[in-house]
């Protein structure tokens, strides 16, 4: 019957309801929203209390949170952090440019390409075996042990190489699923248009894979942001061995905090920012289907 309708029964919301209604969540929403709030703040409170009345906690505040230290220091710290940010900056345009080379190398067809492919995939695969400080400590030390004449003994220069390497085998996987991701009939069309196989991937998959793995390429690069940090063994005044150096002079560790605020400041907003895409591109996924 007529009168029995979706619309009727309530599993369809009427299209005339205020705006009000539709922009403010559900009741069994709101109420479950004010139990995450509450909750949130009883265990995060209970945890400072406990923290707050520990014997120790007064020798571990003057120790990791001394305003005189904060204030004297974060100036310093401040500035050595450039250092991190030029080489995550460097770092990320040379990985992007070497890690889609490498994927689509990997990505070539043919038996005759099967060598090409085999280096590729052995560089992917031992660069994404060994550990970062590993790598950064052979190159940093290692090359300028040899006195070739010819090669740079800058830490920065080998900082930077040492990272380029680690970051573009992991971001070369990223790329290479996303033109896995690019269905085969794609590529057949660009050649019966007279394409050749460089041509399809250059003007066909490549773009269209590219848009799909902003999101997770992101994501290697907060990696990569973090992980500036571990050049310092190098000798390189980035900003984790300026909090060192400001440790040793004041014999406080707050300087250390002060580098994990800056961190915190600069990764928080870029895990949003890819939230945000990563929910953009379901919204637009979502409404492709329909």
């Amino acid at each position: 019957m007529i009168g029995s309708g979706p619309a009727e029964s309530g599993s369809i919301p009427p299209l005339g309801g205020s705006r009000r209604s539709r922009l403010l969540p559900a009741p069994q929403d709101r109420r479950g929203l004010l139990i995450a709030v509450v909750s949130s703040v009883v265990v995060f409170g209970v945890i400072g209390y406990v923290i707050a009345t520990s014997p120790g906690w007064p020798r571990f505040r003057d120790s990791f949170f001394s305003a005189e230290v904060f204030a004297e220091s974060w100036p310093r710290i401040a500035r050595a952090f450039w250092v991190n940010v030029r080489l995550f900056l460097s770092a990320e345009v040379l990985v992007l440019i070497l890690a889609l080379v490498l994927a689509v190398l990997r990505s070539l067809p043919g038996a005759v390409m099967f060598p090409v492919r085999l280096l590729a995939t052995a560089y992917v695969d031992l660069f994404r075996a060994l550990p970062g400080i590993l790598v950064i400590s052979v190159l940093g030390f290692g090359i300028p042990a040899l006195r070739i004449e010819w090669l740079p003994t800058d830490e920065f220069f080998w900082a930077l190489v040492a990272l380029t390497l680690l970051y573009s085998a992991y971001v070369s996987e990223v790329y290479r699923a996303g033109i896995n991701s690019i269905h085969p009939s794609q590529v057949a069309a660009a050649r019966s248009l007279g394409l050749s196989q460089l041509q399809a991937m250059r003007f066909v998959v490549i773009p269209q894979a590219v848009r799909r793995v902003i999101p997770p390429l992101l994501n290697d690069f907060i990696g990569l942001q973090k992980d500036t940090a571990l050049v310092s063994i190098l000798g390189v005044v980035e900003i984790f061995r300026a909090a060192q150096i400001r440790q040793a002079a004041t014999f406080n560790s707050t300087p250390y905090v002060i580098t994990a605020v800056i961190f915190v400041l600069l990764t928080v907003p870029m895990a949003r920012f890819v939230d945000w895409l990563v929910a953009r591109d379901q919204r637009r996924a979502s409404a492709a289907a329909r």
